[in-house]
């Protein structure tokens, strides 16, 4: 993706319709970039928002330092007691989502949306959300991405959960092992070795699972707590996995807690794993359930259809707990549509409905026998004769693009109309189940 989608997107103003929104109601928008004097005061909120605590100075600094490239928007209330503080705040940045076949779409990525307790329901999330998706359409992006602390509030937008998330909890003293015997060696690292090491490996493997995205700006210091502001950094601890062959193909941080009354029953928490070869995997894994005095395992941000679960002899040792994490809202189909790949080969027409009528249309898919897909409009009352009708919202054609959501579960939950489901779900499906390995 060139660099020219993410400036335009940047730097365009406050969507117009948004901005009237927010005059009826007595507010004002705009941009603040985080150069702007006023960027202190917008983190402040967005900080408030997520119940946090308000930044010192280190913290305002080090996050300017790597939100350069976003586009930070505030409300405000001009009549409020702190008029400087905005009552809204969103923010976004162009990125790229790993789709199926191994390739990337340009999407823009949406954090850091807050309303103030104060000023809720005045259409405040409405006005910015909306504005968002219109932002990016008119950069150009397909579709935009996003990860949500309250679940309910992105589906009126045309968002769908596409990616689920799996947390687990491990006894490893119960679970066995009955996976390879892994070679190579693991060794301990430091945390900046983990910096150095990690953007080569996520930018290795990421496209090979849908629903990842390009690692966000700074995410990497947050990880490793390398920023000067980082807090409790010395609790982390890090690890490579190295081949037979001398090459690192894998690493991981975690934090151990001890118990002080039984220390066989201390805690590790695996905060992030990342390996780009089978191999490495099943040494990571290795390791971390056969550490001495570890009686609980645990992890966050998994598959769900981790391979570890076959490498476990007791599988009951394991406590997976799946939600949905990687949202999605296709914005201009045919691109979102042929930009991916698909199982099977088939003709599906859609006819999609928008809330907000970014995407609302009539599609014909047409996927040959090498999974990749053509897209062109259809007129009048009745879809092409040799193919599939799907009549779905946009919510609902965004949970399935990713193939973690089928078409025939959605049919059946009432969601989706369709001639066929079945047909609809073997073309829609994709082998590898998507996932995001980290919150943004």
């Amino acid at each position: 993706m060139t660099d020219d989608i993410r400036d335009r997107f940047r730097n365009l103003p406050v969507d117009a319709t948004s901005q009237r929104a927010f005059a009826d109601r007595g507010l004002e928008a705009r941009l603040v970039p985080a150069a702007d004097p006023a960027f202190p005061d917008w983190l402040r909120a967005v900080r408030r928002g997520f119940l946090d605590s308000d930044p010192t100075d280190e913290q305002v600094a080090a996050t300017a330092e790597r939100a350069g490239d976003r586009r930070n928007t505030g409300v405000y209330d001009p009549t409020g007691a702190i008029p400087a503080i905005p009552v809204g705040t969103v923010a976004s940045w162009g990125s790229e989502l790993s789709v199926p076949g191994g390739t990337g779409l340009p999407v823009s990525a949406i954090s850091a949306v807050t309303v103030a307790p104060t000023h809720h329901r005045r259409g405040i999330a409405r006005a910015m959300l909306e504005g968002e998706l219109r932002a990016a359409a008119a950069a150009g992006y397909p579709a935009s991405v996003l990860t949500v602390s309250e679940s309910t509030l992105y589906g009126r937008y045309g968002f769908a959960p596409a990616a689920a998330a799996a947390s687990w909890r491990i006894e490893p003293r119960r679970a066995g092992w009955v996976g390879p015997e892994p070679t190579g060696r693991v060794d301990f690292i430091t945390r900046e070795r983990f910096r150095e090491l990690a953007p080569g490996l996520h930018d290795r493997v990421r496209l090979a699972t849908p629903g990842e995205i390009e690692m966000p700006a700074g995410h990497w210091d947050r990880f490793a707590r390398t920023r000067p502001d980082a807090e409790k950094a010395a609790e982390l601890r890090a690890v490579q996995w190295t081949s037979d062959a001398g090459a690192v193909e894998g690493v991981a941080i975690y934090t151990v807690a001890e118990d002080h009354d039984d220390y066989t029953k201390s805690k590790v928490g695996i905060s992030y794993l990342l390996a780009a070869t089978p191999a490495a995997y099943t040494a990571l894994w290795r390791f971390f359930l056969t550490l001495d005095l570890i009686g609980e395992v645990t992890a966050r941000e998994l598959s769900e259809d981790e391979p570890l679960l076959w490498m476990l002899a007791d599988q009951r040792a394991a406590t997976v707990t799946v939600t949905d994490h990687q949202y999605v809202r296709i914005i201009d189909v045919a691109a979102a549509l042929e930009a991916r790949r698909f199982d099977a080969p088939g003709r599906l027409a859609f006819e999609v409905s928008d809330p907000i009528g970014l995407s609302t249309g009539r599609h014909l898919l047409e996927v040959d026998q090498t999974g990749t897909g053509r897209v062109s409009t259809w007129e009048g009352d009745a879809a092409p004769s040799d193919a599939v009708l799907v009549r779905l919202g946009i919510a609902e054609l965004s949970a399935v693009y990713l193939g973690g959501a089928s078409p025939l579960t959605l049919a059946r939950a009432g969601r989706v109309e369709s001639t066929d489901a079945a047909a609809a779900a073997r073309v829609l499906g994709w082998h590898v189940r998507p996932r995001l390995s980290f919150w943004y």
